[in-house]
């Protein structure tokens, strides 16, 4: 996949603030400061397109990013930052499972996991939202470059042990530092939207 065009589009906290489904997207969840705004950025090859807070937890809205004129990148709320009240909390729970569950265009959501650390409650809860709506089955496990190799792998088998993974799901170790992995995920996404293109094609044929 080669990134031409990368903007941003709209924030969102209802449904009838989301942009047109006519277009299909690719969600990023994670908790905050797991380095989901640094990601999105590498990925899009734009330093500033969604904003890197040093404050976590900043990320309040359902961010929507039109990419190439043909699909959109949903950057959703970061979870689990203690500061943050507990009402205004307790507000981003229905508002991402009100996206996951009446998205018709949304083809995944990634799952981003610190791979420093096993994987937290709020992880393994995503994570269970996300198998649920049928959208689980990828995860990218970021600062990759602030463990060993050895390391690394031992913690990607605790990461699937945690999160319960199947042999067919995907976890793919990322660095926003050393910009590693990226193509990777960029491939990823390219089948993703491949198959979204492919699913609507069938259904098209058999109306």
């Amino acid at each position: 996949m080669k990134i031409l065009k990368a903007e941003f589009l709209t924030s969102a906290v209802k449904k009838n603030q989301y942009p047109s489904e006519d277009v299909p997207e690719i969600a990023f969840a994670g908790r905050s400061n797991v380095g989901k705004s640094s990601l999105i950025n590498l990925l899009m090859n734009r330093r500033k397109l969604a904003k890197v807070s040093q404050n976590p937890g900043k990320t309040r809205t359902i961010n929507f990013f039109n990419v190439n004129d043909v699909f959109r990148i949903v950057d959703l709320p970061g979870y689990g930052y203690a500061k943050v009240s507990k009402a205004e909390a307790e507000k981003w729970g229905p508002m991402m499972e009100a996206y996951l569950s009446s998205r018709p265009n949304l083809c995944k959501v990634l799952q981003l996991v610190d791979v420093r650390h096993a994987p937290s409650a709020q992880d393994r809860q995503m994570y269970e939202y996300l198998q649920y709506y049928g959208l689980d089955g990828i995860v990218i496990a970021t600062k990759a470059d602030k463990v060993g190799k050895n390391e690394l792998a031992k913690n990607i088998s605790v990461i699937r042990k945690d999160l319960k993974l199947g042999q067919n799901d995907i976890v793919i170790p990322v660095s926003a530092l050393n910009k590693t992995g990226t193509e990777e995920v960029l491939s990823v996404m390219d089948m993703l939207l491949a198959q979204y293109e492919q699913k609507h094609a069938d259904q098209e044929a058999a109306e």
